[in-house]
């Protein structure tokens, strides 16, 4: 039998698990997508219930594989999400999404207690993003539900819950905490004050090295549990350990994450406004970052594309760079797109009043030009962790990596730095193993 490393990567739209041998090749996998359900309010969020179920499921049938023996087992996912458990250790709410709106006069309320906002957002080094600022969601249910709130015991982020399920241990991990979290004052290295203030810190489990690992036995298989890892952490390590030169990250997915783990630092107001954040590495350092949503606006904007030009879903893996092509794209200087979740403004770019269609011959030239101005946005959201850094290449993994247009416009506009699409496509769930394995982790 082989022994193999097991890791759960859960996105918000993908559920991944994958063995890895000794050598971290993948040797089987699993993918897999959960339907939405509804929280108390009628928002849609993931299902704590059936992701669990799923997974317990999944490592079962993976056991019962005779070609393979799992020695170890990790979990990484996506952040911004909490898991609010009883005195029994059993959840309490719904896995709220962080796309679920937060009550304006809350957020006022907590600002001017604690702001103001611009002075706690450069503290917490994350821009003001409501529910997506997760610690602020127990000031939320203390204030907005507070009979929910009056059975928290402990409060999990979703990592170090999917591995307390199998450990029944209950920490913390410093990658979970510090990615725009609100809970993290990176000046002081520290909870922020107002955890303290509002009598919540006890809901928070230690915090543990990314590395920790608790021997257990599940199916009477004797394996050890690593704590899980945010994804952003998790896809920064591999690199890590194979450079010894700069180099910056893209990872991208729903969302679009540079990561510059050579520059920290500090955040001005402007950077925050631009959705620039610090998140915390493995080693506890902070890293700057900054965020686009791309993969969600390229999901709406391609399905608007299929229906007008009447195309089967998928069209657009088949297309091929064209340098001619992309050239005649380029020689219009008038904006055709207009975003739906994107906010060229901030950056000084203009974009269209609205999309007009009628104005593309074919898809391809509509594809075009709407990854030209992606892609201009792409590069202004990676300048904001490049300035005054000696980064002179850039790997791209996840969704967009396989997305030759996507990459060559890339390259196009970053005309000094080395544009490197990479083998680590499935670099988050590399690091969660290499992590669980003690590889190299040490700084």
């Amino acid at each position: 039998m082989i022994p193999v490393t097991a890791i759960f990567d859960i996105g918000k739209t993908n559920k991944k698990f994958f063995l890895f041998d000794v050598n971290f090749k993948e040797v089987y996998k699993v993918y897999h997508r959960l339907e939405y359900i509804q929280d108390e309010d009628g928002d849609p969020c993931e299902s704590i219930k059936e992701l669990t179920n799923w997974i317990k499921d999944t490592l079962t049938q993976a056991l019962a594989l005779e070609e393979f023996n799992i020695r170890k087992l990790n979990f990484t996912t996506y952040g911004a999400s909490l898991v609010h458990l009883d005195r029994e250790g059993d959840p309490i709410t719904p896995l709220y999404n962080y796309t679920k709106e937060y009550p304006k006069d809350l957020l006022e309320d907590f600002y001017k207690k604690y702001g103001p906002k611009e002075n706690f957002c450069q503290a917490t080094s994350s821009p003001a993003l409501g529910m997506v600022n997760s610690g602020l969601q127990l000031y939320w249910l203390k204030y907005r539900k507070p009979e929910l709130f009056k059975k928290i015991h402990n409060t999990l982020h979703l990592p170090q819950y999917l591995s307390y399920m199998f450990t029944g241990k209950m920490v913390s991990d410093y990658t979970s905490i510090g990615c725009h979290t609100g809970l993290w004052d990176f000046k002081n290295n520290s909870y922020h004050q107002w955890l303290e203030s509002e009598d919540l810190l006890k809901f928070l489990p230690r915090a543990v090295d990314s590395a920790e690992t608790f021997p257990i036995s599940f199916r009477k298989q004797s394996m050890s549990v690593g704590v899980g890892v945010h994804d952003s952490s998790s896809a920064l390590l591999p690199y890590l350990i194979n450079n010894t030169e700069p180099f910056a990250l893209l990872s991208t997915g729903t969302w679009a994450i540079s990561i510059n783990p050579f520059n920290n630092e500090e955040l001005t107001l402007d950077e925050l406004e631009k959705d620039c954040l610090h998140f915390i590495g493995i080693h506890g350092q902070p890293i700057k970052i900054s965020r686009l949503f791309i993969g969600e606006e390229h999901k709406h904007q391609i399905e608007k594309l299929y229906e007008y030009f009447k195309l089967e879903k998928g069209y657009y893996k088949a297309l091929k760079f064209d340098p001619i092509h992309y050239e005649k794209t380029k020689a219009c200087k008038t904006k055709k797109f207009r975003f739906e979740y994107l906010k060229p403004e901030v950056y000084g770019i203009s974009q269209a009043e609205k999309n007009d269609f009628s104005q593309f011959d074919t898809f391809e030239e509509a594809y075009y030009c709407f990854l030209d101005e992606l892609t201009e946005l792409q590069v202004a959201s990676l300048r904001l962790v490049l300035a005054d850094t000696s980064v002179k290449r850039l790997y791209i993994d996840g969704g967009f990596n396989a997305n030759e247009m996507f990459v060559e416009m890339l390259r196009q506009k970053l005309q000094n730095i080395s544009v490197e699409t990479t083998d680590f496509a499935l670099g988050t769930a590399l690091g969660a193993a290499i992590l669980v394995n003690k590889v190299a982790v040490d700084g």
